[in-house]
């Protein structure tokens, strides 16, 4: 298929790009540096509308913990300027490229948020919409509009920041972006626990989280996840590992470790790691790099209540087949990597399995471009929340030109 790309470089030839594809009938394909292009259904369309030339940096306030920048700025720039700062990110954003067959490191800033992806921080801080306090867009009219604002302690009315994260691109082009950011930990440390089964895991980081130590993060890799981990202090063990990650001022840091590996003791033997082994232990969690191989295989993502996560996988495991997962967000986020084979087959097990442990969502993030065409790649709504999208969609982009079908067939 013949691919049409353009590559505006102002907010106004984004303008004027959306108007021409309303007046034509061109669906368009949004995207920044493409590092995406595989999450979400596989649709095939013409015209992609490169927004790569929309970048850069054009405000950061350091003291007032905003950053400001254009939607195709590189993740690498953002990092770079932070990591000056001594800032962050809070929500430690994942790079999924690994996962899913691209070049690491070329995600954008509105990429990250238009797909509202959060790493194992999450638990603690919330997701990408948490931090999103506003942008400069381009509606589907062929209008250019503002929403939210540039400090934290912002009142507007109606936030459809929260909205518009999360939506791929499907309801309006996001231009130039502002995130609220926070100052890096001075110090970082994870505890261990060696051996757990995933039941006790589940209930190992549920005392982690519930306790006064204000976990960061809490995920556990089963043994075949724990050996395929880049991160030796993981991948040395032999056996399954939890992971509890405290993080803050040094002695604060250096006491709540040593509180969590007495208190988790009875779950397993615990292992306190310092930050240099935490940042890559933590980084391999957030990435799903111990599921990167092979490529071929299916790939879901599982949120359910952090309890249930083990009786999903145990349910699929009885079913038959590989199942490879690891455990995020205490338990409530289940990656897992299938056998290949028939993919909407697999789904009607994997979506009736979260079913039965009380609801949640699973969402296909790596298959084939023609299986993700085929089969739902994100949880099929109720409805009333289906309908609640439908109206969505007509109000914001009438003409269906904004990344159609990208999230559900029509949409």
């Amino acid at each position: 298929m013949t691919t049409d790309i353009v590559t505006p470089e102002t907010a106004d030839q984004v303008r004027d790009m959306v108007a021409w594809a309303v007046d034509s009938q061109t669906p368009l394909n949004v995207q920044g540096h493409g590092s995406k292009a595989r999450l979400g259904r596989a649709v095939n369309i013409g015209t992609t509308l490169d927004l790569s030339r929309l970048s850069g940096i054009t405000e950061y306030s350091a003291p007032e913990l905003v950053l400001t920048a254009k939607a195709g700025t590189p993740m690498t720039d953002v990092y770079a300027a932070l990591t000056e700062a001594g800032q962050h990110l809070a929500f430690e954003p994942p790079d999924l490229t690994g996962l899913l067959g691209g070049d690491p490191g070329r995600g954008t800033l509105g990429g990250l948020v238009a797909t509202n992806l959060a790493g194992p921080r999450r638990v603690q801080v919330g997701a990408a919409r948490d931090h999103f306090l506003g942008c400069q867009a381009v509606g589907a009219r062929g209008e250019i509009f503002k929403a939210g604002g540039k400090v934290v302690k912002n009142v507007t009315g109606f936030d459809l920041c929260k909205l518009l994260a999360g939506s791929y691109g499907t309801l309006a082009v996001m231009t130039e972006l502002t995130l609220k950011v926070l100052p890096a930990p001075e110090d970082t440390r994870t505890v261990l626990v060696l051996g757990a089964s995933d039941a006790d895991a589940a209930k190992c980081m549920s005392r982690a989280l519930t306790s006064s130590h204000e976990v960061s993060g809490a995920a556990h890799l089963p043994a075949s996840a724990a050996s395929a981990c880049d991160a030796g202090a993981v991948s040395s063990r032999g056996t399954s590992v939890t992971l509890i990650r405290v993080e803050g001022p040094g002695p604060s840091v250096e006491y709540r470790a040593k509180a969590l590996c007495k208190e988790l003791a009875d779950f397993g033997e615990t292992v306190e790691v310092g930050p240099g082994e935490s940042r890559l232990a933590w980084a391999a969690v957030r990435d799903v790099q111990p599921l990167t191989e092979p490529l071929d295989r299916p790939v879901w993502r599982i949120s359910v209540a952090p309890t249930e996560g083990p009786g999903v996988v145990d349910a699929l495991r009885r079913q038959g087949g590989t199942v490879d997962c690891l455990y995020d967000w205490g338990g409530g986020l289940v990656w897992l990597s299938l056998e290949n084979g028939d993919v909407a087959g697999q789904a009607e097990r994997v979506r009736n399995a979260v079913a039965h442990a009380g609801g949640g969502h699973a969402t296909l993030i790596r298959a084939a471009a023609d299986v993700r065409a085929a089969v739902p790649v994100f949880h099929p709504q109720p409805e009333p929340l289906a309908a609640l999208s439908r109206r969505l969609k007509d109000n914001f982009d009438p003409a269906r030109v904004l990344n159609p079908g990208r999230m559900a067939e029509g949409l």
